[in-house]
């Protein structure tokens, strides 16, 4: 593990704080996944070696799904993947128009080098390397066509990574993007590159100057997805990691638009194979795969990659990779290491008052006041423990051991209804019809 900077010790424990999952610096406070990392590890192997693959994480409320997938993608940025955290959403993300889905995946594209909307920096880097091999080639880079070459290589590099999937409106956008951009005419070739990544509201002079009408429609998405992907890997990346995350919230969605959903889902599914260097994330929750509401009511999407145990063990090579919740000594190693990390100017008293003892003890607590169900709400628990370390170091007086007071019922609706086990999110139980949405 590369040791965390100061900005990411920051981040990481300002987002404890606020009881949210860190997006950096969270392999710090990777304890008891060892396994569930390995495979997707194994799957970003698979994705590099150019194979297109998808997986399903699956666990409870509070058994870490957003979390391995921000370890999943910070193991994938360090080996040299584009990446995008999508979360789905029943306001501006409808899964079964995949325009809406494009579109957020382009938005949150990232690198290590460009932390979101990194579309505009991978287009750069790509006809970089395309006028870097022209000039390998004796072209002469102070040409007049030296231009028309680069524009012309580009074209036949799309057409060829593609096989001629890249539609006509994309490969012409990007010829323009860099024409403006010789030019010196930067906002026009910005609002294509905004354009170009599913945006609605690119004015009609800048698409007149690239001759398109109209944005990018649902069913021509994943062929422009598919175009990004080949850029992404031209410009010198390994491959793309989309993590879709949520995909419970379809079930809130009415049953016409979850239908719809799913089988947005399955076509994905289906079509993992012919994108090869791009591995899909999906998170979700057992009512997600296993009702009739969800996974379950759509058959093909289920027989693909329903959830299988012997013996109530399951392997972490199937589609869908099993998460286990929280337990008490999984919470004990998760509080040693926040210790170790924390930062502070009097690291002496955080180590003596923050004590193997007292650790003991708030795990205890935190189990008796969760009914035993430590995986419900592990959230609680950092949020309470990285408060005593901030009371520590910031009072001398302070003594968690004598004084701190951790109060369990502070829950969000969701989290009471899993604590007395009367959440349902089953509901109707009619199977879904198979549909193409695209």
């Amino acid at each position: 593990m590369a040791a965390l900077t100061h900005r990411e010790l920051q981040h990481l424990f300002e987002q404890l704080r606020k009881g949210l999952v860190p997006e950096r610096g969270v392999d710090a406070i990777a304890v008891g996944v060892e396994k569930e990392r390995g495979e997707l590890r194994r799957q970003l192997d698979l994705a590099a070696d150019g194979e297109g693959t998808i997986k399903f994480l699956r666990g409870g409320y509070g058994c870490g799904k957003t979390f391995m997938s921000r370890l999943a993608l910070l193991d994938a940025q360090r080996r040299g993947f584009a990446t995008s955290f999508v979360v789905v959403s029943d306001n501006d993300l409808h899964f079964h128009r995949f325009d809406d889905v494009y579109r957020k995946v382009m938005t949150e594209l990232s690198t290590s080098a460009c932390p979101r909307g990194a579309l505009g920096d991978i287009l750069d880097r790509w006809i970089g390397a395309v006028e870097e091999r022209l000039i390998d080639s004796d072209a002469d880079e102070d040409a007049d066509d030296f231009d028309d070459k680069v524009l012309a290589a580009l074209e036949g590099d799309l057409a060829a990574k593609t096989a001629g999937r890249a539609p006509q409106d994309f490969i012409r956008v990007i010829q323009t993007i860099f024409q403006l951009k010789q030019k010196g005419e930067h906002a026009d070739a910005g609002a294509l590159v905004s354009w170009l990544g599913g945006s609605g509201n690119v004015a009609a002079a800048s698409k007149r100057i690239a001759g398109i009408k109209g944005d990018i429609g649902s069913r021509v998405a994943l062929d422009y997805l598919s175009g990004v992907l080949e850029i992404v890997k031209a410009a010198g990346y390994k491959g793309l990691v989309i993590v879709i995350d949520e995909a419970e919230t379809i079930l809130r969605m009415r049953s016409d638009t979850r239908g719809k959903s799913l089988n947005g889902i399955r076509q994905i599914a289906d079509a993992a194979g012919s994108f090869p260097g791009l591995l899909w994330l999906f998170t979700g929750t057992p009512e997600f795969f296993d009702t009739r509401r969800g996974v379950a009511g759509l058959p093909p999407l289920h027989d693909r990659i329903g959830f299988k145990e012997s013996g109530g063990i399951a392997t972490v090579k199937q589609a869908q990779l099993q998460l286990k919740p929280f337990d008490a000594a999984r919470l004990r190693d998760l509080a040693a290491r926040l210790r170790e990390h924390y930062p502070t100017q009097h690291p002496a008293r955080v180590k003596d008052r923050v004590s193997p003892e007292f650790i003991e003890r708030l795990v205890a607590d935190v189990t008796a006041g969760f009914k035993g169900d430590v995986g419900v709400v592990p959230r609680q628990f950092l949020r309470e423990f990285v408060t005593q370390m901030d009371l520590v170091d910031e009072n001398d007086d302070y003594f968690p051991m004598a004084q701190y007071g951790f109060s369990p019922t502070e829950l969000s609706a969701t989290e009471e209804e899993l604590l007395e086990g009367t959440a349902n999110l089953d509901g109707d139980d009619d199977l879904m019809p198979v549909a193409d949405v695209w």
